[in-house]
């Protein structure tokens, strides 16, 4: 299976709701949010290990997902990028947002991924948490 399947392999686990074969694609050091300053908002928090990928799912289980659309997953080599548009409601705020993200995602030569970012508007998101 090429990266690009892998990830989108990766996007179907999530819309099912299968976490574990998620955290089962991942290195068991990935670099979550690698390289992206933390802002303050609790699910764009950058760390390493699967331990930090499972606080992440658990802060988007606050989300009413309205819209999680993979628009494109296209890649070459270790990298993989994908186009996503996402219209959701944090539950415990009341605060939504919306619009187009990117995903980055970088294999390892084990198939795993290494690292994930996501490139998203972060002033929508701190509104929604506020």
């Amino acid at each position: 299976m090429n990266n690009v399947a892998k990830a989108q392999a990766i996007y179907e686990a999530f819309g099912r709701g299968d976490i574990p074969y998620i955290v089962d694609q991942l290195a068991d050091d990935v670099r979550w949010e690698d390289g992206a300053a933390d802002h303050g908002i609790p699910w764009l928090v950058p760390g390493v290990g699967k331990q930090h990928v499972l606080t992440f799912f658990e802060c988007i289980a606050d989300f009413d997902f309205k819209r999680f659309d993979v628009q494109t997953v296209c890649g070459e080599g270790d990298t993989v990028v994908a186009v996503v548009q996402v219209d959701v409601l944090v539950k415990s705020t009341g605060g939504s947002f919306s619009g187009l993200e990117v995903h980055v995602w970088h294999f390892g030569s084990d198939g795993k991924a290494a690292s994930f970012n996501h490139v998203v508007d972060t002033i929508t998101h701190l509104a929604a948490i506020k």
